[in-house]
Order: structure tokens, then C-alpha cells, then sequence
């Protein structure tokens, strides 16, 4: 990859799901610890974005590019790009048969071909760092919403992404878990991990991001630094979007 050039581009991308556009024209750059925070309505075509990023969905046309190359289609390559592509989902995804520790492993091992030494050592430090080492030898199932979520993330970090994306990460948690999640995200994000980030909440955009990005219909309707979009979003959408979120 070429120095200065973008980790991820989009363009012109377009998804159906039979007569449903959910994504029009979609232009987008993500640069190397660049973290985008993108907000928008539900429907409005965020969950998409990201799943055609990794491949989750294929796309019906335009091109992505990540450091430069198409995404593959099939075979090792797509498996390569899903462990250089992390992904953190709402619903946490972990296996419930598997230990913490298991969990975290798991793909370091098979896909990686770590051996299971390295892998458990990496694990356990990936565990303190989102601070749940504690809970290694636990199974998911005994862990709170925050705990499990954090586990998620310390699994994504163990394959080395070179991109982390989270699909709504903390809105499946209780109110109180919310900040324990959102901390270790702004630890990512000021250690240079590169990062996007589908989130209502509205504080870690403010804080943690480089650049908002908002969806409403299938398409990116505005980009900018947060204190931009914040205090002067440019569209009527926007504006419209805000005053519902912010004044609750």
C-alpha cells in the first residue's frame, strides 16, 4: 500500500435486497487510524455498509478496495480478508461452549496457524488490555452483557486486524455496561487502531472520532469532523436527525 493512500475505499457502491436500495452510490475512504463514526436512522443502511466491507454481503456493483486491492469473492483470499477485516456485532456472537479463553484463541489458531502457546499468551494480554483477564477459563453465558462484548472485541484484536468495525456494539448492553464498552473503544482508537464504528452513541462520536459519517436512505448524506457535523450539520436530515437524538 502506497504511503499516504487511503486502508479502505468505496465507490459508487450499490446493494439491493429485492425492490429495497439500501445502498445508493456509496462513496467512502477510510485512512490508517482514521476512526469513522457513522449515525443515521434505523433502515438507513449502516449495518450493510459495514457487512459488505468484509464480505457478509456481497454487492451488486461498484468496487471495494482495501489497501488498494478488490475484495475477493471466494476461497483463502475472502478467509484472509475477514481476519484483516474485525468485526465486533451487537449480539457479541461468541461461542457458548467455549471458554473466554477459547474464544479469543480459536481463530489465531486455525487461520492464523498460531501455535497454541503464542495464542493463549496473546489471548491473556488482550484480555487485560479490555480488563477481563480474570475471566479466562469462564463461559460466556457467565459473564455480563459489557464483559461478553469486551471478550468480542479482544477476540477481533487476537486475528491482527488492519481494519475493526462494530456494528452497534453497545446497544444490546444495560445502561451501566454502555461505558465500560465505550472506554476500551477510545483506548483502541488513541492507540491508532482503524476503526468504524455504527453507534447512537453520540459522546464517543464527539469524543473518539476523526470524522462522522451520516446515512439516511442508502446514502452517505454528509462527512465531516464531529465538531463540524455537531454544531453545523448541513442537510435537513441531519439537523433533523440531531434535534431527535440530542435533545433526549
Amino acid at each position: 500500500m502506497a504511503a499516504g493512500s487511503p486502508l479502505l475505499q468505496m465507490e459508487r457502491v450499490n446493494k439491493h435486497f429485492g425492490d429495497l436500495h439500501v445502498l445508493q452510490d456509496v462513496d467512502l475512504e477510510v485512512d490508517p487510524g482514521e476512526v469513522v463514526v457513522v449515525v443515521g436512522p434505523s433502515g438507513s443502511g449502516k449495518s450493510t455498509l459495514c457487512r459488505t466491507i468484509n464480505r457478509l454481503e456481497p454487492i451488486d456493483d461498484g468496487v471495494i478496495r482495501l489497501e488498494g486491492r478488490p475484495l475477493p469473492d471466494e476461497g483463502r483470499a475472502l478467509a484472509r480478508l475477514r481476519s484483516d477485516v474485525g468485526m465486533v456485532f451487537q449480539q457479541f456472537n461468541l461461542f457458548a461452549h467455549k471458554s473466554v479463553l477459547d474464544n479469543v484463541t480459536l481463530g489465531p489458531v486455525k487461520v492464523r496457524g498460531q501455535s497454541r502457546s503464542e495464542a493463549e499468551r496473546r489471548a491473556r494480554e488482550l484480555l487485560a488490555r479490555v480488563g477481563v483477564e480474570n475471566q479466562a477459563h469462564k463461559l460466556p453465558a457467565q459473564l455480563s452483557g459489557g464483559q461478553q462484548q469486551r471478550v468480542a472485541i479482544a477476540r477481533a484484536l487476537a486475528m491482527d486486524p488492519k481494519l475493526l468495525m462494530f456494528d452497534e456494539p453497545t446497544s444490546a448492553l444495560d445502561p451501566e455496561m454502555i461505558n465500560e464498552v465505550l472506554d476500551v473503544m477510545r483506548d483502541l482508537a488513541a492507540a491508532g487502531m482503524t476503526m468504524i464504528v455504527i453507534s447512537h452513541e453520540m459522546g464517543f462520536a464527539r469524543s473518539a472520532a476523526n470524522r462522522v459519517v451520516f446515512m439516511d436512505g442508502g446514502r452517505i448524506l454528509e462527512a465531516a469532523p464531529p465538531e463540524e457535523f455537531f454544531a453545523s450539520p448541513r442537510t435537513e436530515r441531519a439537523k433533523d436527525f440531531l434535534s431527535k437524538i440530542i435533545s433526549h
